[in-house]
């Protein structure tokens, strides 16, 4: 068991970050960063130690590829705050890790009845806007870079604000940025919570930009450190034809299984570290 924990751990820390997080800036109380899942009701949650997704239908999850390496049919995730249970999943055929098509939806057995899912953001004109993340994971900040993992975070939840700097034609990137030219509650994604919404709010109403996917630069969470993220706009007729797929079709249009698992976990260990961060044991 310890064994298998030990690689629960390294999944928290992997060199190219491909689960994420929240790093602050050094010159904010880390408590301005704290948050409620009322902030963004439709917050999924894969695992103990972390890895999101959004609730975009009653019974549809939006989330990135890589963080559905321990979900199964018949898994335990969490909506807000409720337990529901898998029954697909399904990943973009063309995802290559580290590199693009980071994106997968999750179907629920049942209908998620008392959470508003988030809406879809659609046009392509994502460049300099401001966005806000969220997730459980470990976290730090600027100066020092990603301090804490997501396990020792126990599950603390915080959300911060980025602009987005840069569009690629499937990806969306922002830089940490300090000083002068920071939003307030300016932050980066650490290692922890893969697949979290990139998001921007009208009161009530949250549409999803996009999906964390990994970082680009030195170290996790030091300024200068580019965050990419997962284009939602570029992937909504993905998204629509998978969700609304007759169950005879739906396997032409995605991958139910994760070819490629996240650096340093092997396929040998992947049952004992999925049982290890499991969150059926909690309900």
């Amino acid at each position: 068991m310890q064994r298998h924990w030990v690689y629960a751990l390294m999944l928290s820390s992997l060199l190219y970050n491909p689960a994420l997080a929240i790093v602050i800036r050094h010159d904010v109380a880390d408590e301005r960063y704290h948050a409620s899942m009322a902030e963004f009701p439709a917050l999924a949650t894969f695992y103990t130690n972390g890895g999101h997704g959004v609730l975009i239908a009653p019974r549809w999850v939006l989330t990135a590829a890589h963080a559905t390496y321990c979900l199964q049919r018949g898994s335990m995730i969490r909506v807000r705050h409720q337990p529901v249970t898998v029954s697909g999943i399904y990943i973009h055929p063309d995802y290559r890790p580290n590199d693009s098509h980071d994106i997968a939806l999750v179907r629920l057995r049942a209908a998620v009845a008392d959470t508003q899912p988030a809406s879809l953001y659609r046009l392509a004109d994502e460049e300099g806007m401001n966005v806000w993340l969220t997730g459980i994971g470990g976290t730090g900040n600027g100066k020092t870079g990603q301090m804490q993992a997501n396990i020792a975070s126990q599950g603390e939840l915080r959300k911060a604000q980025n602009q987005i700097t840069d569009t690629r034609p499937n990806l969306l990137m922002a830089l940490f940025d300090e000083g002068q030219r920071a939003l307030p509650l300016e932050g980066v994604t650490g290692s922890g919570d893969g697949g979290g919404p990139v998001y921007v709010s009208d009161g009530d109403r949250f549409q999803v930009v996009g999906i964390s996917s990994r970082f680009k630069g030195e170290a996790p969470g030091l300024y200068g450190v580019r965050d990419i993220y997962t284009r939602v706009s570029a992937f909504a007729p993905w998204i629509e034809s998978v969700v609304q797929a007759r169950p005879e079709v739906i396997e032409e249009l995605a991958d139910t299984r994760l070819h490629s698992l996240p650096g340093g976990l092997k396929r040998r260990e992947l049952a004992a570290v999925c049982t290890d961060i499991s969150l059926a044991e909690r309900y």
